[in-house]
């Protein structure tokens, strides 16, 4: 199976995903990511949405799994045999507020324990780095702020919703003033402030 990343937004899909699409006979993925690839993808190609990703093993073995953002950013990527890269919402966040990915670290906050998750974003940053950390709905960002507060990292909280979309927003704040987020799903930036 060839796993392709369709980047994290209309328009963010590569050339060469372009280039491999083009030439499938079979391809699953979300209603998102077809969207995002529809104008890629051949007309006779069989095109099934997926909706229970718990079977995914069992798909064939010529098929084009479609990943949104980067399939190996916390994406499809471990299922493929090849993978073709997407430019993932961490390049994009980096690239709008002009970060060095050098400083970059991942934080999956994603299904896992809030307060660990926490725990280690304020860990990262008292490191010198600057964790991108992926969220799940109902992260508590108010939670973040309080301990924040507690910890005095002095650093720039910054949320950032459906990048690459037309309503994009990126928010701005810090432990007394966070931001907050009108998406159930957003992506957060930890800043130490120099």
């Amino acid at each position: 199976m060839i796993v392709i990343g369709v980047g994290c937004g209309p328009g963010m899909i590569t050339v060469d995903a372009v280039s491999r699409l083009s030439k499938a006979g079979k391809v699953y993925g979300s209603e998102r990511a077809i969207e995002m690839a529809r104008a890629y993808i051949p007309p006779d190609c069989h095109v099934t949405r997926l909706k229970d990703y718990s079977r995914l093993d069992d798909l064939p073995k010529d098929a084009v799994l479609l990943s949104t953002g980067d399939p190996m950013l916390a994406g499809l990527g471990h299922l493929g045999e090849e993978v073709i890269p997407g430019i993932s919402s961490m390049q994009c966040a980096f690239s709008r507020l002009r970060l060095p990915l050098t400083r970059a670290v991942v934080v999956d906050a994603h299904g896992k324990d809030q307060e660990e998750a926490r725990r280690e974003m304020l860990e990262e940053v008292t490191r010198g780095r600057i964790p991108f950390v992926l969220t799940e709905p109902g992260f508590d960002l108010a939670a973040l702020a309080d301990e924040m507060k507690g910890a005095e990292p002095g650093c720039t909280i910054i949320v950032l919703e459906n990048l690459g979309y037309f309503d994009e927003v990126i928010s701005f704040g810090d432990a007394r003033h966070p931001p907050s987020a009108s998406s159930r799903l957003f992506s957060l930036i930890l800043v130490k402030e120099r």
